[in-house]
């Protein structure tokens, strides 16, 4: 019976310290990985915004089933998106708005889907989004 137990505790530690040792990368430019993440975000931001995005990223972590990123988003020419047919457009003309975003993203069923996203943030918006979506404090810039 003591040999079951133990056998059952090792499984557990091994599980455990299999998935907090998850490396943190930041996937390949022109990889097939980075296109499906971008792409999975790009629907949700370019309904929002209403126009073409393509996204220059400051920082990319991925973690087990877990991503963040951030960065600017800009039109396909190199421009700044045009806000003022968008939701944001009251924060543009108020000076509350920075050309940023930021997106959480969790890989399931084989697919990667935007959990939660920021557009225009002024500040860290994302400083607890480890904890509210239980996701890996060690692909984020910034926690607290």
């Amino acid at each position: 019976m003591f040999n079951k137990l133990a056998f059952a505790g090792l499984i557990v530690i091994v599980v455990v310290c299999g998935i907090s040792a998850q490396s943190v990368y930041t996937p390949d430019k022109g990889s097939s990985e980075r296109k499906a993440i971008m792409d999975a975000l790009r629907v949700p931001v370019e309904r929002d915004l209403k126009q073409k995005i393509v996204f220059v990223t400051d920082s990319f972590k991925v973690q087990g089933n877990w991503t963040f990123v951030s960065g600017t988003p800009q039109t396909p020419d190199g421009g700044r998106p045009d806000y003022r047919k968008t939701v944001y457009r009251e924060a543009v003309d108020a000076g509350a708005f920075d050309n940023n975003f930021f997106a959480l993203l969790r890989k399931s069923g084989g697919k990667w889907r935007v959990v939660t996203k920021a557009i225009g943030c002024t500040d860290v918006c994302y400083v607890d989004w480890w904890r509210r979506y239980k996701a890996p404090k060690s692909i984020f810039p910034y926690t607290e």
